[in-house]
């Protein structure tokens, strides 16, 4: 709906014009009325109008002038005069001002200010009809151009050149040439990037806004700069310079990324890392560098938020992070079980801190990672009604994703925080120490035999009491809780592990494999074998 502004010293007419004309008929919206063009001026500096009527002869500032002021902030706008002068002077001045119309209050009829009105808005409809199809098709220009670009570059990155000709003029297509200049590649990927996504919703919204920040950078710039999207999460530059330029190109690369960087964290609140490559000067050495950019999985592990480094092969070494694993599964079980939450932080940067100095593989740190929370998780879900929030799948799937120590090290506090309220919760609502304490040593003891006698003696109680205490907090029997975690556990395993059956029992404290297999079937319905490989071609199927 189109914005009308009628301003006239002759406080009549405004009033007969304000009611003769019938503006929601006509789709329009009168905003304001004013007596002189100062405070119609005014009044445009909050709400600007796209259509005005104007009286000419006005105190403190006449119709021209409010006009000539209008049309510098808005030329666009539609202008009509409305004066009781008929003078040729007044008209020229007001045709120079390309006023559309020029009315006589002495013969105006409502009826063709709203023809008038009627033509303005046609008007305008017309020219934004046409603007909204000009930007539509400058988008659809642009996104061919960068979708061109994405393709290019994947297709040298993961497909032989087999044509240099061929390659060089579709490089220059978006001005990527050899000739009289070098290139500098860097790789950009987003810290955080699963929370990022999660506040964005769609990979679709967050590629476009991070696209439109940079390209904004490094059009201001004037960077001989291109920049393309790999995926939602990593895009490239290509820095192109003359060789043997004075400044040294990798600082004037940094200084411009550190700009990037600036934008991003202002407009969309993201930090990205930066790799920077080694210098191209034809497309087979920008073709190992782009993959050596993409292959630096191990480095950008190790990269803090919003680093830029240059790529450098980084020494990894196959540490043996199990032999202190013991140790942090014990301490994290302390945490969740006394609730520690403030020993929580300390705790995790510190194990964060041994794998960074041990130079230990990503994968390696995520498979510790892992094993970990599973064995973690069996021991709170040993916990009376405990049902974790974390799937196995979903938990394994997660930290596959995850791409630097940092965004592990804030996945882990984001668990645990999660874990420890849960636990929390479960404990305080616990009738029975001696329960909870029964329900704890099974959970680190369910790679032996356990009795119940056992149990009652290390908590000090009779076991026929024991028995009756904790089939009431339960709701299970003693016999039946032990079965029941063994056979949870013994699921984890097969889905997890290549472990052969007779380890399994051996590490569920089973002396008799037949023995093991007839309780697996009686709890699950299928024996062990049949266990795994349903769940083997259910995985293949989905």
């Amino acid at each position: 709906m189109y914005k009308v502004m009628l301003v006239d010293d002759d406080y009549p007419v405004l009033e007969l014009l304000s009611e003769a004309i019938d503006w929601v008929r006509l789709d329009l919206q009168l905003t304001s009325v004013h007596e002189n063009g100062i405070s119609a001026l005014e009044a445009c500096a909050e709400d600007m109008p796209d259509i005005v009527i104007t009286d000419i002869g006005m105190p403190k500032m006449n119709g021209l002038e409010l006009i000539r002021e209008l049309q510098q902030r808005k030329p666009d706008i539609r202008v009509a005069i409305l004066s009781c002068h008929n003078e040729f002077r007044l008209a020229q001045q007001a045709m120079k001002l390309n006023v559309q119309d020029y009315l006589l209050k002495d013969t105006l009829d409502p009826a063709d200010l709203e023809k008038l009105l009627l033509q303005f808005k046609d008007k305008l409809d017309q020219e934004q009809q046409q603007d909204q199809l000009h930007t539509h098709l400058l988008d659809l220009v642009d996104r061919s151009k960068e979708l061109m670009r994405e393709k290019f570059i994947r297709s040298t990155i993961q497909e032989p050149i087999l044509d240099a000709a061929k390659w060089q003029m579709e490089a220059n297509a978006f001005g990527l040439s050899f000739q009289g200049q070098i290139c500098l590649p860097v790789m950009g990927f987003i810290s955080n990037y699963r929370s990022v996504t999660q506040r964005f919703g769609s990979n679709d919204i967050l590629r476009f806004a991070v696209n439109n920040v940079i390209q904004e950078v490094l059009d201001k710039e004037s960077s001989r700069t291109i920049h393309v999207s790999y995926d939602a999460k990593e895009s490239f530059m290509l820095y192109l310079y003359p060789p043997g330029l004075k400044v040294n190109p990798y600082e004037q690369t940094k200084r411009t990324i550190e700009l990037i960087q600036g934008a991003l964290r202002r407009s969309l609140k993201i930090t990205m890392n930066y790799l920077i490559g080694s210098i191209s000067t034809n497309h087979d050495e920008l073709k190992l560098g782009l993959k050596g950019l993409l292959g630096s999985s191990a480095q950008r592990f190790y990269l803090g938020e919003g680093e830029i480094a240059r790529q450098q092969d980084r020494g990894l070494v196959k540490a043996h992070v199990f032999s202190f694993y013991d140790k942090a599964n014990e301490e994290f079980r302390d945490i969740l079980i006394d609730k520690r939450e403030a020993a929580l932080l300390p705790t995790i940067q510190r194990w964060m801190n041994v794998f960074k100095e041990q130079s230990c593989p990503p994968e390696m740190v995520k498979d510790w990672v892992l094993k970990l929370l599973l064995d973690l998780k069996l021991k709170l879900q040993s916990l009376q009604h405990f049902r974790s929030t974390y799937s196995v799948d979903v938990m394994h799937k997660d930290i596959l994703e995850i791409d630097t120590l940092t965004e592990l090290e804030s996945w882990l506090i984001d668990y645990f925080h999660s874990a420890i309220s849960v636990t929390g919760e479960i404990m305080d609502h616990s009738k029975r120490l001696s329960v909870l304490n029964a329900l704890q040593y099974v959970s680190m003891n369910l790679d032996k035999r356990i009795s119940l006698e056992e149990v009652a003696e290390h908590l000090f109680l009779n076991s026929s009491y024991f028995s009756r205490l904790f089939k009431k907090e339960t709701g299970e029997t003693f016999i039946e809780y032990v079965t029941r975690m063994k056979m949870e556990r013994a699921k984890e395993l097969l889905d997890m592990t290549n472990e052969p059956m007779c380890k399994i029992c051996e590490l569920l404290g089973y002396d008799s494999q037949s023995y093991f297999i007839k309780i697996f079937k009686s709890y699950n319905g299928l024996t062990p074998v049949e266990y795994r490989k349903q769940k083997s071609f259910t995985s293949v199927k989905v």
